[in-house]
C-alpha cells in the first residue's frame, strides 16, 4: 500500500469553484488504513498543515496551501434492514447524490429532499447539510473518524457531533482534529412525504404527480436544483454561498414595518425566530446576475456566487464581503457564508 504523495500539486480541478490554487504536497486516500499509515509514518515526521477535501464544493481557496492536502476517496455503500428501518453505511469519498439515489432505489426514505446537493459523504455531517425541510441530523446515527492527534479511529453519534443549521461540532470547536471516513445513516422503508418546503408542492402538481414516492420527491428536488442552480461542470460555483439568517421573530415585524411593499421569504425556525431567504435578501440588494469581472450571482439565484472564466479566489471573496455589507446596511442583518474560505 504505497502512499503516494505529489509536490505542489494544482488545485483547480478539485475545487467547484475552478479557481488556480496548488498546494505544497497532495495525497489521495482511498482506505483508513491508508489514513493511518500516512500519520504515523509520515505526518508524525513532517508534521506539517493539514487541508482535507473531499469533493472541493464547499471551499474556496484564496490563496495557495502551504502543507499537505489530503483526498478522500474512501469507497463503497452498505446497509442492512431490520423491520421498517435501514441502516446505510457510505464511505467519505462516496458522492453524496449516489448515495441518495442507491437509498432511493432501495426503498430507504429520508434523504430524498437532499437530492443532487453537491459534495462527498464525508462533508456531509461536517455542514449538517440540509434542503428543502430536511437536515442530515434528521437521520444521522453516527460516523468514524480518524483522530489526527490520538492517531486512532474512533465514532461519534449524534449527540457528541453537536449539530445546528449547518453546523456542527466538526465545523466548530474540533475543525481540522478530525477526518470522516465513513458515515452511517438510519432510514425508513415507511416514507413520510415531505413536501412542504420551496417549490415541491407546485412542481409535483405540474407534473400531475398526487401521491408522490421518494422518487418522486427525489426528481422533482434535482428538478428545481437544476434549474436554479449552476453545473459547476460548466460555470465554477459552490452552490448556496450563504447561510439563511435565523433572526428574531421581532426583527422581522421591524423589517416588515419598515418595508411595507416588501414580501419577505421566511420560513418558522422555533418559537421566537424565523429562517429569512437570504437569497431574497440579496435580490433586493440588486445582486442577482450581477456580475463583477469575472466574479458574480448566478442569474437564476442570488444565494450562487459564480466563477465566469477567470476569477480569482480573492476576487469572489471580495465580491462576497460586498453583498455581505450592502445587506447589511439595508437590513441590518449580516449574511454568514456556509463555504469554507482558505
Amino acid at each position: 500500500m504505497e502512499l503516494s504523495i505529489k509536490e505542489h500539486f494544482p488545485l483547480k480541478k478539485h475545487n467547484t469553484f475552478g479557481v488556480e490554487a496548488y498546494a505544497k504536497q497532495y495525497v489521495e486516500i482511498h482506505s483508513e488504513e491508508a489514513l493511518i499509515r500516512l500519520f504515523t509514518e509520515y505526518q508524525a515526521v513532517t508534521r506539517q498543515p493539514i487541508l482535507v477535501l473531499g469533493g472541493g464544493s464547499n471551499m474556496l481557496f484564496t490563496k495557495d496551501f502551504d502543507g499537505l492536502v489530503i483526498h478522500i476517496h474512501i469507497p463503497g455503500i452498505r446497509h442492512t434492514v431490520t423491520g421498517n428501518a435501514a441502516l446505510v453505511t457510505a464511505g467519505a469519498g462516496v458522492v453524496w447524490n449516489k448515495l441518495v439515489w442507491y437509498c432511493v432505489d432501495h426503498r430507504f426514505a429520508g434523504i430524498e429532499n437532499l437530492a443532487l446537493i453537491p459534495g462527498t459523504v464525508g462533508a456531509a455531517p461536517i455542514q449538517n447539510i440540509g434542503a428543502y425541510g430536511v437536515e442530515l441530523k434528521d437521520v444521522f446515527v453516527n460516523c468514524r473518524v480518524f483522530d489526527t492527534q490520538r492517531g486512532e479511529i474512533t465514532t461519534f453519534d449524534k449527540e457528541a457531533c453537536r449539530f445546528s443549521y449547518r453546523e456542527s461540532y466538526f465545523k466548530r470547536e474540533a475543525k481540522g482534529r478530525y477526518i470522516i471516513t465513513e458515515v452511517t445513516l438510519q432510514l425508513s422503508l415507511e416514507p413520510e412525504i415531505n413536501t412542504s418546503y420551496g417549490a415541491i408542492s407546485s412542481e409535483l402538481q405540474k407534473r400531475g404527480i398526487i401521491d408522490p414516492t421518494i422518487a418522486d420527491i427525489a426528481t422533482v428536488v434535482s428538478s428545481i436544483r437544476t434549474d436554479k442552480l449552476p453545473d459547476p461542470s460548466t460555470i465554477g460555483n459552490s452552490g448556496s454561498f450563504f447561510k439563511n439568517p435565523i433572526v428574531p421573530v421581532e426583527h422581522l415585524r421591524q423589517l416588515q414595518s419598515s418595508f411595507p411593499d416588501r414580501d419577505f421569504v421566511f420560513y418558522p425556525a422555533g418559537p421566537d425566530h424565523v429562517k429569512i431567504a437570504a437569497g431574497w435578501l440579496i435580490e433586493q440588494c440588486g445582486w442577482k446576475g450581477k456580475r463583477v469581472g469575472d466574479a458574480g450571482t448566478w442569474k437564476n439565484q442570488a444565494l450562487v456566487l459564480v466563477n465566469h472564466k477567470n476569477a480569482s479566489g480573492p476576487a469572489i471573496y471580495e465580491l462576497s464581503e460586498q453583498i455581505i455589507a450592502d445587506v447589511r446596511s439595508q437590513f441590518g442583518i449580516t449574511l454568514e457564508r456556509e463555504v469554507n474560505i482558505l
